[in-house]
């Protein structure tokens, strides 16, 4: 319970109707597991002290009694786990029975959590026996302890900052206004729900939607455990259908049919900054429900390893159907963005530098699907090659072949000698590789795609990518200046599936074929002389590999984290393809480059947002061009 991550459980015990000695027995043993297994929260099922299916064995003295003195054994016998449980009940109080949790920490009765929302239609009677409960708390005499019952109570954490747990009990998420957006308005992170829900065909789908999308809209996490095997099947079956979510993503969910217990990791700094980056999330509860009362607990830190899948490639989705949807959906959104650009400006005629690598390659294709759905021909697109000193046979072959499979028109404008003839001028000595070799090349090519644009009143076409503009990877008024830069919000590692994508999808088999040996080809600028005809300057061996690259760039930009956590993320996504040195080393890199280069950023031409990470600076990213870096980098620099 470090860096903001915490386990959840979602346990179904499997117990005997109306036994509550027995089923508080097998509570004990599931807090016992949950804590072998470091989870700092454990929900279990409505009324799973005595069973949900007691009917009017609930109206019976002895089963409420037995329940209360079985509480106590539960509350005592907690102080050996290191966790926060919330354990279903009926709880009489004043003369009525409720429907409610107890809320148990260390050998502490927390509070009393009352459902609200009680069900009285089909196959449910529970107005039979239980009255609502209030939303203000009250005090409640437990044990000869004074503790607070209601369902507007928060229980806060004071070793981890940012846990803040409240419940509401089966129904009450089902209804139209919930207890838990109240809740989450008042400052709950988690939401632990103690459920009943039977089964029946299809319930199972809606609860998994229901749960997930209360998460989203809630911003928060929603910890669901319903009762399973052992209620009594007189009329209903209980399937134990547990739901772990957080902000609309499923963490885990049981099987159906059975008693099992389900674990999370809950990442509640995530959920903070989503919280503090949406202006539009209320800051307090305004909706008149009465004041909350907030109970203060502990837990202990510890390291957790986690079992959370973090994706590698979070731009990227894993699934193969959700990843061709959201490529489609990418081309379709750069390739709108330019045809409004072109419709705007009247004009009829594109230029784009095509090298034959990645970015250029993804370019040409959204300019031509831009063309087509303004019915502009094609040949009206000037794709430019300017071979120079690092050109190899293979990305100028792949250029051209690609070029006349896709029907437009193909200039080649050598520009050796008129880079060389610039070196002459300036004093510059061709045999000195340096910023100033390579960099000369790449404004000369600019240079001719803004001339050839004015010889054809065309606009000039970005190529540059995301990835490449966070590490400032490119050349100022070079490679880094358009007219519109389709591609400026699509990073590396997802260029690479959007090509792959047209090649999949697309019926000309050579086009296919070339679009191949593009995405086979190594990512580079080609400035410095080939080696035996290969290219020689590679990009990921200078600046590092893109994959992590855009790891970093999309924990730091769309959720705000610091070096340490990053870090340690990144180890648990890639643990397997790289050393946590190897990690470390880049991502000291990205944090140098991307506070030294934002100048470059600051200036970007117009190009479409596609994704929940940008760094446009009309939008997302405004960010000072000559901020100061070392409170990222004195913290990277002290991981080891």
């Amino acid at each position: 319970m470090e860096q903001g991550f915490i386990r959840a459980a979602a346990a179904t015990p499997k117990i005997k109707v109306a036994d509550p000695e027995y089923n508080a027995g097998q509570i004990l043993k599931l807090m016992e597991q949950g804590a072998k297994n470091d989870a700092g929260i454990m929900v279990f099922p409505e009324l799973c002290l005595t069973g949900y299916t007691c009917g009017d064995l609930f109206l019976q003295d002895s089963l409420l009694k037995a329940a209360r003195q079985q509480l106590a054994g539960i509350i005592s016998e907690s102080k050996r786990f290191d966790l926060i449980a919330f354990v279903g009940l009926p709880f009489e109080h004043g003369g009525k029975l409720y429907n409610a949790a107890a809320v148990i920490c260390k050998g502490r009765l927390l509070g009393i959590v009352p459902k609200t929302n009680i069900p009285n239609y089909s196959e449910f009677y529970e107005l039979r026996h239980f009255v609502p409960g209030n939303r203000k708390a009250v005090w409640a005499d437990v044990f000869g302890e004074k503790v607070p019952m209601g369902a507007d109570l928060l229980f806060s954490c004071a070793t981890m900052p940012g846990l803040v747990l409240a419940a509401e009990i089966c129904e009450d998420v089902w209804v139209p206004c919930p207890p838990s957006i109240s809740h989450a308005c008042a400052g709950a992170t988690v939401i632990a729900n103690c459920s009943a829900s039977d089964e029946t065909v299809g319930k199972d789908a809606y609860r998994n939607s229901l749960i997930c999308g209360q998460s989203a809209r809630l911003v928060c996490a929603y910890v669901y455990a319903n009762a399973g095997e052992g209620e009594s099947t007189q009329d209903l079956v209980f399937g134990g259908h547990n739901i772990i979510a957080e902000n609309g993503t499923c963490l885990g969910t049981s099987r159906r049919f059975g008693h099992e217990t389900i674990y999370g990791d809950l990442d509640l700094q995530r959920l903070a900054s989503e919280r503090r980056r949406m202006n539009t999330y209320p800051s307090s509860c305004t909706d008149g429900s009465g004041d909350y009362v907030t109970v203060d607990f502990s837990l202990g830190v510890r390291h957790l390893n986690l079992r959370r899948h973090i994706a590698p490639y979070p731009f990227v989705p894993g699934d193969a159907g959700e990843r061709n949807k959201r490529c489609e959906e990418i081309l379709s959104i750069q390739a709108m963005g330019l045809k409004k650009r072109l419709e705007h400006t009247k004009a009829s005629h594109a230029v784009l530098g095509l090298s034959g690598g990645l970015d250029s390659t993804l370019a040409l294709l959204v300019t031509v699907r831009a063309f087509d759905l303004l019915g502009i021909p094609r040949d009206q697109i000037h794709a430019v090659t300017m071979p120079c000193f690092g050109t190899t046979d293979r990305t100028y072959a792949n250029a051209c072949t690609m070029a006349g499979r896709l029907g437009v028109e193909l200039r080649e404008i050598d520009i050796r000698e008129s880079v060389l003839m610039h070196f002459k001028d300036i004093g510059q000595d061709p045999g000195k590789h340096d910023v100033t070799y390579e960099n000369g090349q790449a404004r000369e090519r600019t240079q001719i795609l803004m001339d050839v644009a004015n010889q054809t009143g065309g606009l000039v076409i970005g190529t540059g990518d995301m990835s490449e503009l966070a590490l400032g990877w490119a050349t100022y008024n070079g490679d880094h200046m358009s007219m519109y830069g389709v591609n400026a919000s699509v990073p590396k590692t997802l260029v690479r599936h959007l090509v792959r994508y047209y090649a999949d999808t697309c019926s000309e088999k050579h086009l296919k074929q070339v679009l191949m040996d593009v995405l086979d080809t190594p990512v580079s600028p080609e400035l410095l002389p080939p080696e035996d005809g290969v290219i020689s300057q590679k990009t990921e061996d200078l600046v590092g590999p893109y994959e992590l690259h855009d790891f970093f760039l999309y924990y730091i930009l769309r959720f705000g984290y610091a070096p340490a956590r990053i870090f340690r993320m990144a180890r648990h996504a890639f643990g397997e393809s790289y050393s946590k040195e190897v990690i470390l080393k880049w991502l000291k890199v990205f944090y140098r480059r991307f506070f030294s280069q934002q100048f470059k950023r600051s200036c970007l031409p117009d190009g479409p947002k596609v994704g929940s990470v940008a760094v446009s600076p009309r939008g997302d990213l405004r960010m000072p061009s000559d901020a100061c870096g070392q409170l990222w980098l004195e913290e990277a620099e002290s991981l080891e």
